[in-house]
């Protein structure tokens, strides 16, 4: 098993590795239909089917219209997942991001202030998008696993930190992104079939010392189970689901109240 030691790394440094590494994950989905599809072999295949469907199956997950969350109790976001549309508030720099990400379009408050140069615009924009690339995959991992681009292996039976008895997939990159060196491994319980933890690993040569946070406390919304106020504090908190919200909530800087 292995244990996240701070004396090589800290702390950080590590969450903000993990940001980068992720950010290279899910932008492979940018350019979803170019990028090649790993077929996993019958057991790792088993495992994923397994943890998708106790977590509610991609249809339910795909019928969620619109979900928001605070991402490490720094920033809000509200996600229309069916409009590929989202809304970021941070409240530490008076900053509001509001993005179409099919044409990569919107507005952007950045300090109090409106961004109207069109450089500037298109600069916050991919901002944006970056935040939502990264806050949201804390969130959908396990939906993901099968992305194309993304590499999905069994590699043993270990235990994760609290010593659930688990199965460990292995998470590499078929050479997309920024960062394709990066390794994930995720742990997932051989009797929940639930994912438990994750390990961040910055180098597929990299065998030991990753950075491991938990994947606890699930909770189910219209059918899908998604983990949230996590044990150890960090991550997405303060999950929600609606089925309607009106259009203005992602054109006004004006915060809604739910």
């Amino acid at each position: 098993m292995y244990v996240c030691k701070t004396s090589h790394t800290s702390d950080k440094m590590r969450i903000l590795l993990l940001i980068l590494g992720l950010s290279t994950m899910l932008s492979c989905n940018s350019s979803k239909d170019t990028l090649p599809s790993f077929t996993p072999d019958q057991k790792t295949q088993t495992i994923i089917d397994n943890t998708v469907d106790v977590m509610g199956g991609y249809n339910k997950w795909n019928k969620l219209h619109y979900v928001s969350w605070t991402f490490f109790g720094v920033r809000d976001l509200l996600w229309d997942k069916h409009g590929n549309r989202v809304r970021i508030d941070s409240p530490r720099d008076s900053s509001v991001y509001l993005l179409n990400m099919d044409n990569m379009t919107g507005r952007v408050l950045s300090h109090g202030e409106e961004v109207s140069h069109p450089d500037s615009l298109t600069k916050y924009l991919n901002v944006a998008k970056s935040i939502w690339i990264n806050d949201s995959y804390w969130l959908s991992m396990p939906f993901k696993l099968e992305d194309p681009g993304v590499t999905t292996q069994y590699v043993r039976s270990d235990t994760t930190l609290i010593g659930r008895d688990s199965d460990v997939l292995q998470l590499t990159f078929d050479d997309v992104g920024v960062t394709p060196q990066n390794k994930y491994e995720v742990y997932v319980d051989k009797k929940t079939n639930l994912l438990l933890q994750w390990a961040f690993f910055r180098d597929t040569k990299q065998e030991s010392d990753p950075a491991i946070w938990p994947w606890d406390n699930y909770k189910e919304f219209q059918g899908v189970l998604i983990s949230a106020n996590r044990s150890d504090g960090r991550g997405p908190s303060n999950v929600k689901v609606y089925d309607t919200i009106g259009d203005r909530v992602f054109e006004d800087f004006t915060k809604p109240v739910f």
